[in-house]
């Protein structure tokens, strides 16, 4: 067990119990089974960005803090230096670096995310989440399935989706692919 995933388990727990939500009524909004959601709770279980960002948005905190313990304070600007965001390890497929986990009261999640080849098998597991998602590929080639359509993208290009729909992103050529996620 990571301690990272123990830390945020019981973050989101002592918000959970303060804020009065039971399981059951974060998992029916989560559309997640409580024991699944139980095991992100107890740390036994690595929560996806997905989860953890919808959790920010019913519990009405700034996702940062889930991950941090820190309250978000910046209200003009934050900077962040190139490889110094917040990591969310939460997916074995893909890592993920915050890039405004000190911002206050945020309209948008933007994450550098990095999918390794090694690091699934035949198909990365997919994802759903209220909202929309911004990619733009920073390195390397990357195929994005949407709603069972599978779309290539290189260096450069981009996609803008409603994220409602099973997503999943693999990437190609057995090469590392890296891009910028902005989940809204």
């Amino acid at each position: 067990m990571k301690e990272n995933n123990k830390d945020i388990g019981n973050r989101i727990k002592e918000l959970r119990e303060i804020l009065n939500i039971s399981i059951e009524e974060l998992t029916n909004k989560l559309e997640i089974p409580k024991e699944k959601y139980i095991a992100y709770e107890n740390g036994e279980r690595d929560i996806p960005a997905s989860i953890l960002y919808e959790i920010a948005q019913k519990f009405n905190v700034d996702m940062g803090l889930l991950i941090t313990g820190e309250e978000t304070r910046m209200r003009i600007f934050t900077i962040t230096r190139k490889g110094e965001g917040s990591s969310v390890d939460r997916r074995k497929q893909y890592d993920y670096e915050n890039l405004s986990s000190k911002f206050i009261h945020k309209k948008a999640e933007p994450f550098v995310v990095t999918v390794d080849p090694l690091n699934y098998n035949d198909k990365p597991n997919q994802s759903t989440h209220l909202g929309q998602e911004f990619n733009y590929i920073l390195e390397g080639s990357l195929m994005v399935c949407i709603n069972n359509n599978e779309i290539v993208l290189n260096e450069g290009d981009s996609i803008f989706f409603d994220s409602s729909y099973p997503h999943y992103m693999k990437s190609l050529n057995n090469k590392i692919a890296k891009f910028l996620a902005i989940i809204l």
